[in-house]
């Protein structure tokens, strides 16, 4: 059984494409930012893999990738991804807890 910190989270890595795509800017522009070291990144089989959190923060600070995103990328879908009915919007009651937090929670019952 795997121990998985609380603090840990899973980092989620994409492609110079895919940073493009979701971002509605050119290639190019994501490999300027990677040569100039704003966004981190690793290498597998000699492509680089994005860290999406690292991407992100970049293209919030930097007003024009951030309208590329808001009218080409991935931000224009924002305003579709909002609930408005709470019907269908995820419940604390319903959602489950990881079993690690249901022992502790058990452990402190009895």
């Amino acid at each position: 059984m795997n121990n998985i910190d609380d603090n840990s989270k899973e980092v989620v890595r994409v492609s110079v494409s895919e940073a493009a795509r979701l971002f509605g800017v050119n290639p190019q522009t994501i490999r300027r930012a990677i040569k100039s070291q704003d966004i981190t990144y690793i290498v597998v089989g000699g492509r680089y893999k994005i860290n999406f959190e690292s991407l992100v923060k970049w293209s919030q600070n930097r007003t024009t990738i951030k309208n590329k995103s808001n009218n080409r990328g991935i931000g224009q879908y924002v305003d579709k991804w909002k609930i408005s009915n709470t019907l269908y919007s995820p419940s604390k009651k319903v959602l489950k807890k990881p079993k690690s937090e249901d022992k502790e929670q058990k452990q402190k019952n009895t």
